[in-house]
């Protein structure tokens, strides 16, 4: 057989060497005005050093973007910054998102003027909802307030820098990374979220007990994640090959494992507090562990919020936010918890430069210039979670390297957790379709289909439908209103 000629050197096309990434990039935040989440970001910038560059500030409030643009530049100055980042606040949203890389979104409309009735007005007619940001009727209407916007941002980041990464925090979450896939389908957009994390410290601390070692960080804890957001499930989960449901299973055998809460035992706790009850409760009913905050659980096993309130609801260890709170941690002078950079700028607050535990820089810098890592993201489904449909937004394990994100194949849900998850699948999907069709009565069915709603006869949905939509109407411009037949029906909607 005749060898194959090879061919000399001098005859081989030379083929450019790939290059370097670049090791300095821009992050538009929008919402960087916001109280929360910013300065978690601006202290993990700068305790990275692998990457470094600008981050622009656009906000609605052009004020609070000056604000957290000024704190930026000063955590920069503090001892231990090692990151190189220059904030500044840009009045203009294409300027801001022009060239950019990275897309960061955590926005919300005035709570006192929407997430307030949110919460008020299902009270009145029963509905004892426990946080209203995701599902029910208070996360119903803040699907209506949020799509329209988020479509909107899809188009903008289609025409300004379509080859950004685009990471979502805001909630709804599900449908607001689901609007961003419908407005521009070849999006680079991922929906986070720190449920799971909680339950994977959650594990952690079991094992830290009934082993007698020191707990284990959360990334040592391996578990398989499949659901939507805040309705999310753990099939496997694992530390040094050792099955973690069994000792789940030994845990709750315990004697305080399972244990009810009195109302007086929870009238000084703060709502965000996590007993674990309603977890545990889902777990030896259904055979899998749910990997989301007890409060969020209990709105989609609303199980847990009938019967006499708060009582039937304080027995679980959980504690409903309420409109007071929510109106007073928009609003720093009225509340400790929300953050205060100015404060903290003034030195009236002690500032520490510690990592926030949010997981954004390590996925930029991984997305640039890192190795690999995995965690749990929320994509549109390709197959990742078989049963549910393809194209909803659900949330499983990803790797990501640079460049690249890539959902794991997390399997089937077991088919009575499949049929719950399935209704609320449903429902986005409606919702993401009214909404692009500015369809009032469209989303009326969706929201009538929500679990929460189920409790109600349908004209007291309706008229408690309609009560929101018209207490609401200035933050619904999308929506077209005046040709709904359902708020026609209704005396709460003067036309």
């Amino acid at each position: 057989m005749r060898s194959k000629q090879l061919p000399h050197r001098e005859e081989t096309e030379e083929k450019a060497l790939p290059s370097l990434p670049e090791d300095e990039i821009k992050i538009t935040y929008i919402g960087g005005g916001a109280r929360e989440w910013p300065p978690k970001l601006f202290r993990d910038l700068a305790l990275c050093s692998d990457i470094e560059g600008e981050v622009a500030l656009f906000d609605l409030d052009y004020e609070s973007a000056q604000l957290n643009a000024e704190f930026g530049n000063w955590v920069q100055e503090q001892d231990g910054a090692v990151g190189d980042w220059t904030y500044t606040a840009v009045e203009d949203r294409a300027e801001a998102l022009e060239g950019t890389d990275f897309v960061i979104l955590s926005t919300q409309f005035n709570p006192a003027e929407t997430f307030v009735h949110d919460l008020d007005i299902p009270r009145e007619y029963g509905i004892y909802g426990a946080v209203g940001a995701t599902i029910g009727p208070s996360g119903m209407m803040r699907m209506m307030r949020t799509v329209p916007v988020y479509r909107e941002f899809g188009n903008a980041i289609q025409e300004h820098c379509p080859d950004a990464w685009v990471l979502n925090y805001t909630n709804p979450l599900t449908v607001a990374t689901r609007a961003l896939h419908e407005a521009f389908p070849d999006i680079k957009a991922i929906g986070l979220c720190h449920e799971v994390f909680h339950a994977q410290d959650m594990l952690a601390d079991l094992v830290a007990k009934y082993y007698d070692v020191e707990r284990p960080d959360r990334d040592e804890i391996d578990i398989n994640v499949k659901g939507i957001n805040h309705y999310t499930w753990v099939d496997e989960a694992r530390w040094r090959g050792i099955d973690l449901l069994t000792i789940v299973d030994h845990h709750i055998g315990q004697g305080d494992g399972l244990r009810e809460y009195t109302v007086e035992e929870m009238a000084d706790e703060d709502p965000f507090v996590d007993n674990n009850q309603v977890t545990f409760e889902l777990y030896r009913r259904f055979g899998i562990l749910p990997a989301a905050g007890d409060r969020h659980l209990v709105e989609y096993g609303t199980w847990f919020i009938q019967g006499d309130m708060p009582e039937d609801l304080n027995r679980w260890g959980v504690k409903r936010t309420t409109s007071d709170y929510r109106a007073k941690h928009w609003n720093p002078s009225e509340s400790e918890q929300t953050t205060d950079v100015t404060a903290w700028m003034e030195g009236e607050t002690k500032f520490e430069l510690a990592p926030s535990g949010e997981i954004a820089v390590d996925l930029m810098r991984t997305l640039t210039v890192g190795d690999s890592m995995k965690t749990h993201v929320n994509l549109p489904n390709t197959g990742q979670i078989t049963g549910l449909p393809e194209g909803a937004v659900v949330e499983t394990n990803a790797l990501i390297t640079p460049g690249s994100i890539k959902p794991i194949n997390a399997g089937p849900l077991p088919r009575q957790v499949r049929n719950q998850i399935q209704t609320h699948v449903n429902n986005h999907e409606t919702m993401i379709e009214a909404a692009f069709a500015g369809d009032i009565d469209l989303a009326f069915r969706a929201f009538l289909n929500d679990p929460q709603v189920k409790t109600l006869q349908t004209e007291t949905a309706r008229e408690m439908f309609a009560e929101l939509v018209a207490t609401e109407e200035e933050y619904l411009q999308d929506w077209n209103l005046e040709k709904s037949e359902v708020l026609a029906e209704s005396e709460a909607f003067d036309n």
